[in-house]
């Protein structure tokens, strides 16, 4: 959802901008600056990769959940606040808001529930 936001709010123009201009003060940093298509296959590969993880975040196993923490700051915490706050910041809605509330509550959900193992239904006690 958040991708196709990024996608039909022209997301590029924004982006590309704002890395040049920060790569021209900051010559060091080294952002990168996207066609609409490698950005696009980019994107796409990352939800792929993530669809394939599934079984695994689905089956419970361990070396997922820390994988998540950092994923879930970088990818959804951080990222939807630089669109919310940018937006602030500018006074106009910037590509990717719409949706960055949506992206916000699903990476604290996922910080929530990657906290503990989950209960298997093998765990449980009969008696």
């Amino acid at each position: 959802m958040h991708v196709a936001d990024e996608a039909t709010h022209d997301f590029l123009s924004t982006y590309n901008a704002n890395a040049l201009a920060i790569r021209e003060r900051l010559p060091f940093l080294p952002l990168p600056t996207f066609s609409f298509g490698s950005w696009l296959a980019l994107l796409i590969a990352g939800i792929l990769l993530l669809v394939g993880l599934a079984p695994f975040a689905f089956r419970g196993d361990a070396w997922l959940r820390s994988v998540s923490w950092p994923l879930s700051i970088v990818v959804g915490i951080l990222n939807a606040s630089l669109h919310i706050s940018s937006s602030i910041y500018f006074h106009r809605w910037m590509p990717g808001v719409y949706s960055s509330p949506l992206l916000l509550i699903a990476a604290v959900a996922l910080l929530a529930y990657s906290k503990t193992p989950p209960r298997r239904a093998n765990d449980a006690t009969s008696g």
